[in-house]
């Protein structure tokens, strides 16, 4: 079994202008060729905009550390199709293009979903954000990219602090101390079963737990109330993600908030969790034996 493993050129080592947490795409290379070798299975690191690829010559392609998509979206998508049409893409397209926007923040709200009073701003201007304050009643917002990822182009604003240019639609939600305080919680699920959970912490002085900006994170073994909160995320799908990571943070009544949920490239901490490469290829493996 030979699998293409998604990535981008600022991700794949050699590359010129590597990204500052390269590192983790290289965790999980590892950690995937430890789980995969045994089987006599290849991973193999591939730029998803590579116009060489022969998509055809993979049994699967898994999206890994393709991290530029959000500025590139429209051909990241249509790229997605085009590798779909070779071979079997994980998680699908069609998921992906879903949870690609945040908005599906609203839909799992829809459904149940615990999530955070959010606002969606297409424009955001004076006016919009003077309404965002009053709506949300919080004098302490953040505001997000609607496509975006790794907290780029998101900003944290109290009532009065200058504007910043945000040319793309945005989400706002307020900030809750928590983030600060407790930090950010993390639910690795391969093909529907927990895997391991994590707490991230962001360094002194800031809320980010991302590494690029000094965020920690440890293993955890979570009480069964936080388990459940996170099993909730995935039952409100319709389908089983191959992969996801389900992000969340505690609201004012104890109870987890969601956050996100990643299901297109996330970095699913393998330093964290013993086996997961074997997981993988074991889903994988069974997905692939079936189509």
């Amino acid at each position: 079994m030979r699998i293409a493993y998604l990535s981008s050129r600022q991700t794949l080592p050699g590359s010129p202008n590597r990204r500052t947490d390269a590192f983790e795409h290289d965790q999980m290379v590892a950690c995937l060729d430890t789980g995969f070798a045994p089987h006599g299975a290849e991973i193999v690191p591939v730029s998803w905009d590579d116009e060489q690829a022969d998509w055809s010559a993979f049994d699967a392609a898994l999206i890994g550390s393709t991290w530029d998509y959000p500025d590139r979206l429209g051909e990241f998508l249509l790229r997605l199709e085009e590798i779909e049409r070779r071979t079997a893409l994980l998680n699908p397209g069609a998921l992906v293009r879903w949870n690609s926007r945040k908005t599906y923040l609203r839909e799992l709200e829809r459904r149940g979903v615990p999530t955070i009073p959010t606002l969606w701003l297409e424009t955001v201007d004076s006016r919009a954000a003077a309404d965002a304050f009053a709506t949300l009643a919080s004098a302490d917002l953040i505001f997000k990219r609607q496509i975006g990822a790794g907290a780029e182009g998101q900003y944290r604003l109290r009532k009065g602090d200058p504007l910043p240019a945000m040319p793309e639609p945005m989400m706002v939600q307020p900030f809750l101390p928590a983030i600060a305080e407790e930090g950010e919680y993390s639910f690795v699920f391969i093909d529907g079963a927990l895997s391991h959970a994590l707490q991230k912490t962001a360094a002194a002085g800031d809320y980010r737990i991302q590494s690029t900006y000094g965020g920690r994170e440890s293993a955890i073994s979570p009480p069964e109330s936080d388990r459940k909160a996170a099993e909730s995320v995935l039952a409100a799908l319709d389908e089983t993600p191959l992969y996801a990571r389900v992000d969340m943070v505690r609201g004012a009544d104890g109870a987890l908030l969601l956050m996100e949920l990643e299901l297109i490239e996330p970095f699913l901490y393998p330093l964290q969790g013993d086996g997961l490469g074997a997981r993988i290829y074991d889903a994988l493996a069974r997905r692939i034996s079936t189509r």
